[in-house]
């Protein structure tokens, strides 16, 4: 039977949760008032959970590897609790369970799928042991949080002991590959990459860490590792095992654009391979990554009255290097937004090492955000064009899509100016609200 604390902590984590839908608040402060009344809630809510305990962590791809993981899981008949709304925190993810659990405070399902930010990820393995881990990258981001890029990638190591089963490792990441060298003995370990045809477009897509990338040792590809072989821009195939000896998923193609989606499908195969084992099915993982609509804000695609808008996350400069290559190629109509508050990183000057040469061409109609004037200048230094400046997210929006009426139209944007613009197209185009997407 559940503790009285347990009941009460979730009973005013759900009465939260109704205020903070009324008001339009955070989707962290009904896990904040729950955790005040019971500090074991997390624990208690997941004991249950008898299939894996899955935490997807890295710089990049954490919510679109794990809606695809999410997908693959419950194509193969599996029940799965997530945290479908992006908040990486754990407070995010008690608030987003607060929705799943009866009275008692328990989840009954199979497996839970958790995106976690590097540094809370620790802070949910101190409360409760994750089975697996899949751990995606290391970039420069929010450097005035995390201090050095060496400390995010202690910081992933630091979770990699805390797993009892098993890890999946990105091998074309330094940083990342050479943890798969320090596992428990009992944990497994699988990696995943990209096979040697395309293993040139890897700078493109992360940090190069010089130090040590000679002295990581990878073990050769085995049949329990997962490589992604591009067919052309859009189509790609899995390979498990080398030249797909232990099988190939594909060919298939995704909703969402570009190599850095094509790279986290192939992480959550792997993942869902060892967490599936002989129950795993290539025919409905390619079912499953086939129908995965891009998590909003990272390329998803609104209709806004007849004509398309993407909207863009960008949060450091592999990140936004890959935006560029993947949607900025054709020039549209750009918008630019750029915040500086604690989930975004205080410290903007990483965008001086991003290349927007690509954006000549149309030039950026407006720059946006708290950072507005800052991504200007920046541009001016690129030779990019930069039509108006306007602050105000709200009318610099406005502004954006009268102008741009009737065509292609794109914003490249920060965290909480991702989240800003979407609560407005959410309420003037119909859309679902924060965190509906996934439910």
């Amino acid at each position: 039977m559940p503790g009285l604390r347990t009941i009460a902590a979730v009973a005013a984590g759900k009465a939260a949760r109704v205020v903070t839908k009324a008001r339009g608040g955070g989707s962290a402060f009904p896990g904040l008032v729950a955790e005040r009344v019971d500090p074991r809630v997390l624990a208690h809510a997941l004991e249950r959970v008898h299939d894996g305990i899955v935490v997807v962590s890295g710089t990049n791809g954490k919510t679109t590897t794990t809606k695809m993981l999410v997908a693959i899981l419950r194509g193969h008949g599996r029940t799965v609790f997530t945290n479908p709304t992006g908040s990486n925190f754990t407070r995010g993810v008690i608030s987003a369970l607060l929705g799943e659990v009866g009275p008692s405070g328990r989840l009954a399902d199979d497996l839970a799928v958790l995106e976690l930010d590097e540094a809370h990820a620790l802070h949910f393995a101190a409360a409760v042991a994750p089975t697996h881990a899949l751990l995606l990258n290391v970039a420069r981001d929010q450097l005035d949080r995390f201090a050095e890029i060496d400390h995010t990638a202690k910081l992933l190591a630091s979770l990699a002991e805390s797993v009892t089963t098993g890890l999946v490792l990105n091998r074309d990441d330094a940083f990342v590959a050479r943890i798969g060298g320090d596992a428990k003995s009992t944990v497994r370990v699988r990696y995943f990459g990209v096979d040697q045809v395309i293993a040139h477009r890897l700078p493109e897509l992360q940090e190069q860490d010089v130090r040590f990338g000679e002295d990581v040792v990878v073990p050769p590809a085995g049949d329990g590792d997962a490589l992604l072989r591009p067919l052309d821009e859009h189509r790609f195939e899995v390979l498990l095992g080398p030249e797909g000896s232990a099988g190939v998923v594909g060919p298939l193609e995704l909703k969402q654009r570009g190599l850095a989606a094509m790279i986290n499908a192939t992480a959550a195969t792997e993942m869902a391979r060892m967490l599936l084992g002989s129950a795993f099915d290539p025919a409905a993982a390619v079912r499953a990554l086939a129908e995965v609509t891009a998590p909003f804000g990272r390329g998803e695609v609104i209709d806004v009255g007849g004509s398309t808008l993407e909207l863009v996350l960008v949060k450091n400069p592999a990140g936004f290097t890959v935006a560029l290559s993947t949607y900025g190629s054709t020039p549209v109509a750009t918008m630019i937004a750029i915040n500086d508050n604690y989930a975004d990183g205080r410290d903007v000057s990483w965008l001086y090492d991003v290349s927007f040469a690509s954006l000549r061409e149309r030039g950026v109609a407006l720059t946006s955000g708290v950072r507005a004037y800052d991504m200007a200048l920046r541009l001016q230094y690129d030779d990019v064009a930069v039509e108006a400046v306007e602050p105000d997210l709200d009318l610099a929006l406005d502004r954006f899509l009268s102008a741009n009426r009737g065509e292609p139209a794109r914003i490249f944007c920060t965290y909480t100016a991702m989240m800003a613009l979407r609560r407005t197209l959410a309420a003037r185009f119909d859309l679902p609200a924060f965190g509906e997407e996934a439910s």
